[in-house]
């Protein structure tokens, strides 16, 4: 499992210093209808919670 999750959306709740994201576990769906995704663009993190 990866150590470091970098992330560039300092709108989230979970972005902390360096990119690197604070979440205790990592949520990524597909947006393809066939399940298989071939580019990042395919994908999205349903971890992402917006600070308030």
């Amino acid at each position: 499992m990866a150590k470091d999750v970098k992330c560039e959306v300092n709108s989230c709740n979970y972005w902390g210093a360096g990119n690197l994201c604070n979440a205790s576990s990592i949520y990524v769906v597909n947006r393809s209808k066939e399940h298989h995704a071939s580019t990042s663009a395919e994908t999205d993190c349903k971890t992402f919670e917006p600070k308030i």
